[in-house]
């Protein structure tokens, strides 16, 4: 075959593909001093000389080389149109062999002489391939039948090309670092020579047909998932020869054929992208090999495509599938935590934190096709993306010139993916060589979800791991669990955590669910939830410590610590005044909220709005929620006083003391987005929503009016990694139950550390380095502090690191004594009335408000307060009862808008004998979180 022996075959790829890369090396040095008018003909002319260079190769060599020239032919979407052109002749129009070579070959293989096997035998082959030829032919029993015939020597021609096309990649990756193609050329090399072996192709192209509901006559057992495509029946196999269903069809690149038939090309293309996402997301089971040669057009009307030739066939494992589905649904909605996550399920692993360029890479994969006509400005578009992508990581490294050169952003690269990838390019090539558009988030977004829901769909009912699998503390964790099965089984729960403490000791350790909508992990006690408002309660307690630490007073005017804030008449705001939510800054933020809700992560741009903003009401005159501004007046006074940023005083005065590393943030570090829970919103508890009316009470920005949107836009807005991973104090925290509770455990106590949790919970509390697995950026010197270089804070600063606090020192010894050895986060023996707002404090504090100093209070039936907490948007809370030494916290992901924290609050106090708080004691679809967050806090 081809070209004489293995060592001339290897000579001539060697000059061929020298030639070829010298040639365009010397095109792009005479391109510098070429005018504009001509550049344009100069590369037409090195693209026409260079693709008959490669085509009369492959015709030449045959083997190997003509699938390479395929694939190339295929896409017209981003290849030089000489280079389509040319080799498109390689589709089925290569030279056949001898017809004596492939009657032997017949003969040899199935036993029999050609008269006992055919009544008919066509000598002249349907179409010549790279590994085979197919000929038409009738069988003893009048079936009509196509019969694939290997070619004599193929695989020792095969393997060997193999060899050269390897040594050809490592070459180029040496010459042009940017185009190292070797995780491709290693999944090739491991996938190709299964093609070599007619039986594995006969067992692909049944267990395909079966899965596509392709069974012959059985129209009423098809799937429900089938989808409208043939696939001709296997009637017999050995290694070299196939002989298989002869189904009448058009070819793709018969043009004249296509439209004489009246074929709808976009239908027919929109079919076989729907076929490929059923075999890659419902199947795990995918033909690698789309290029149009491999497919036929039935010429009856509605035109199904035909699927032939499953040599190449990929077979990934379950949870590679989910990974994918999971990757291109992240794509669609831009969820970058998901992209992270789904990377790092399936073994993608990058050298640096780059979750854009990440982003834009994956979106290139999944964009709409482009037409043949439209090749030229989509390489140069693709072309200028990279380079924009490779700048960005040329600054963030600090590489030079040649350094980027050779610098590969990629660690480590799956070979799982390789023949995904090459799928979706050729289907690509297919969409442009057939000069039809397709929108591949439309087509193929159904089957990566069904790939996703199909495994967290699966609840309680069905699902015996629902529930993590740990075990029970105490009789009423049983409970729970139980009533917990009784949500899920009622879809009112996606993920959910529960932990209590009573006495000091935990009573409750509960995950259950899933991650995400689209993510089956199951929720794990370590794994984090955004919990919105429940932050407040973290950032109150950290100017709480600072009070107790002498740094500031509650009686101060914030003035006298924050300069800044002086102007607009709040000169006699107070620190008390921001805890109790009586300071009139209620809509201090409200302009950016309405203008660009982004603007939340710019940590200097929301210091400069609450410093220019102007007071609503008289500093201590009426209590309405800080929903948004709380966070920001916290943070600056606690960094005005301190003299340290925020994260530095979170980890100095909470986590560490509390040992919950890795499990309570305000903004997320790089590195943890495999742990994160997703949000998404319980859409049957809106309606509750829309019956309210305007409230008095609220702030003006924030009135029911505009309920629906803020309920269906916050979940999108959240889930963003930007967002997560900024420092936005009233609304960013990120936690396991288990670590909000710790926390409220030791404020029921006055501040004293509870004794390890409980060794039942895996892995350990406190297990998890709060460092950060990248370097951040540089701080611009025009930035004050530890800002992005759009003036986002971000949870990336080496505040972060454990680092961090050996040179924080510890305020209360002034040496750092403390930091190792605490006992009590407070001094202070009256803590809990500085928290509520009464005893010597009373007079700080609204008499009858929902509000003490910074906490919610817990209000009983007869009008005392039993304790204190906050929750949040969407149903996570956290609070303690501190007669009764109780503290407990609730996450979950499905933001719940009715009483589905209530329900769970009320079984837990009860089985304990706990009195309930008037939040969590009242009926009705409407919990507390909706009450403290959009239902009033007067009332």
């Amino acid at each position: 075959m081809g070209c004489g022996n293995i060592y001339s075959r290897r000579a001539r790829v060697f000059a061929v593909a020298s030639l070829i890369y010298l040639d365009y090396k010397a095109v792009q040095q005479i391109d510098k001093w070429t005018v504009d008018s001509k550049r344009a003909a100069l590369w037409d002319k090195a693209h026409e000389r260079n693709a008959k260079r490669a085509l009369n190769l492959i015709i030449e060599l045959e083997g190997l080389w003509v699938k390479l020239g395929q694939y190339l032919s295929t896409r017209a979407d981003v290849f030089p149109h000489a280079y389509v052109s040319h080799l498109k002749k390689l589709q089925d129009s290569l030279p056949p062999r001898p017809v004596q070579e492939v009657c032997h070959t017949i003969e040899k293989e199935l036993g029999k002489s050609m008269d006992d096997l055919f009544s008919y035998f066509d000598r002249t082959p349907l179409a010549t391939a790279s590994i085979a030829q197919v000929h038409r032919a009738r069988l003893i029993n009048e079936e009509e039948v196509v019969v694939k015939v290997q070619h004599a020597g193929i695989k020792t021609v095969i393997l060997e090309d193999l060899k050269n096309a390897k040594s050809v990649v490592d070459w180029i990756a040496w010459a042009e670092p940017q185009y190292d193609f070797n995780p491709i050329m290693d999944e090739w090399c491991k996938e190709a020579p299964k093609e070599l072996d007619f039986n594995i192709e006969a067992e692909n192209t049944r267990t395909v047909a079966r899965n596509l509901g392709c069974r012959k006559n059985d129209d009423d057992s098809k799937p429900v998932k089938s989808v409208d495509v043939l696939i001709p029946e296997v009637i017999q196999s050995t290694e070299k020869v196939l002989i298989l269903e002869y189904m009448d069809g058009i070819r793709l690149n018969d043009n004249e054929s296509l439209e004489a038939y009246g074929v709808d090309k976009q239908s027919v293309v929109e079919e076989i992208t729907r076929a490929y996402a059923h075999q890659i997301y419902i199947d795990g089971f995918f033909n690698g090999d789309p290029h149009p040669g491999n497919f036929l057009v039935s010429k009856e009307p509605p035109h199904h495509p035909v699927l032939l030739d499953f040599g190449l066939t990929k077979k990934i494992s379950t949870s590679m599938k989910q990974a994918l589905a999971k990757m291109f649904l992240a794509s669609a909605e831009g969820d970058h935590v998901a992209l992270l996550s789904a990377f790092a399920e399936m073994g993608l692993r990058l050298r640096l934190d780059i979750p854009d360029q990440a982003m834009e890479v994956t979106n290139t994969f999944f964009r709409t096709s482009t037409l043949a006509n439209e090749a030229f400005e989509n390489m140069k578009s693709l072309a200028e993306q990279r380079s924009k992508q490779m700048k960005v990581i040329q600054e963030k490294v600090k590489l030079k010139e040649k350094e980027l050169k050779r610098f590969d952003p990629v660690d480590a690269f799956p070979g799982d993916i390789v023949i995904f990838t090459r799928v979706l390019n050729l289907l690509r090539g297919l969409s442009s060589t057939m000069n039809v558009r397709i929108v591949y988030q439309e087509v193929m977004r159904p089957f990566a979800e069904s790939a996703l829901l199909g495994s967290v769909n699966k609840g309680p009912a069905v699902n015996s791991q629902w529930i993590y699998d740990t075990p029970p503390h105490s009789d009423v964790e049983t409970k729970l669990r139980q009533l917990l099965i009784e949500l899920g089984n009622e879809e009112k729960i996606l993920g959910i955590q529960v932990c209590a403490y009573k006495d000091g000791k935990v009573v409750i350790d509960t995950a259950a669910g899933v991650l995400g909508r689209y993510d089956p992990r199951p929720v794990q006690p370590d794994s984090l939830f955004p919990v919105f408002s429940v932050t407040k309660g973290i950032t109150a307690g950290m100017l709480h410590w600072l009070i107790d630490n002498g740094k500031v007073k509650l009686d101060d005017n914030i003035a006298n610590v924050w300069p800044e804030i002086r102007t607009n008449g709040k000169d006699q705001i107070k620190v008390c005044h921001v805890l109790n939510h009586t300071s009139g800054l209620h809509n201090a933020l409200a302009v950016l909220r309405g203008a660009n809700p982004l603007l939340m992560c710019d940590w200097e741009e929301c210091m400069n709005q609450i410093c220019m903003s102007v007071p609503e009401t008289a500093p201590g005159q009426e209590q309405l929620y800080h929903y948004f501004s709380f966070g920001w007046l916290c943070g600056g006074i606690i960094e005005h006083a301190s003299g340290k940023k925020f994260q530095e005083i979170l980890k100095e005065a909470i986590i560490q003391p509390l040992n919950i590393e890795g499990e309570l943030y305000v903004g997320i570090p790089p590195g943890v987005e495999s742990r994160l829970a997703s949000l998404t919103v319980d859409m049957n508890n809106l309606s509750d929503l829309l019956e309210m009316y305007s409230r008095l009470d609220l702030p003006s920005s924030f009135q029911p009016s505009n309920i629906v949107q803020l309920v269906t836009t916050l979940p999108a807005l959240f889930n963003m990694l930007n967002v997560r991973r900024a420092i936005i104090p009233a609304a960013n925290g990120h936690c396991s139950a288990r670590a909000l509770a710790r926390y409220y455990a030791a404020l029921v106590d006055g501040g004293t550390i509870p004794p390890p949790h409980s060794s039942f919970s895996k892995p350990p509390l406190g297990s998890h380095p709060h460092i950060p697995k990248f370097p951040s950026e540089k701080t611009p010197k025009k930035q004050k502090g530890r800002n992005g270089s759009d003036g986002t804070r971000l949870a990336t600063d080496p505040s972060s690191s454990t680092s961090d606090v050996s040179a924080a020192g510890s305020f209360a010894s002034g040496d750092g004594s403390r930091k190792n050895s605490v006992e009590k986060i407070f001094t202070n023996p009256r803590i809990h009335d500085a928290f509520l707002g009464v005893g010597e404090h009373e007079n700080l504090a609204m008499p009858n408000g929902k509000f003490g100093l910074g906490f919610r209070r817990a209000i009983l039936n007869d009008g005392s307060f039993s304790g204190f907490g906050h929750s949040g948007m969407g149903g996570s809370t956290g609070f303690c009862d501190i007669k009764n030494r109780f503290a407990i916290a609730v996450t979950l992901n499905k933001m719940s808008y009715g009483g589905l924290t209530r329900e769970i609050i009320q079984l837990v106090c009860s089985e304990l004998n706990i009195p309930l708080p008037e939040d969590f004691s009242s009926s009705g679809d409407r919990g507390p979180d909706v009450q403290l967050n959009i239902g009033g806090i007067a009332d």
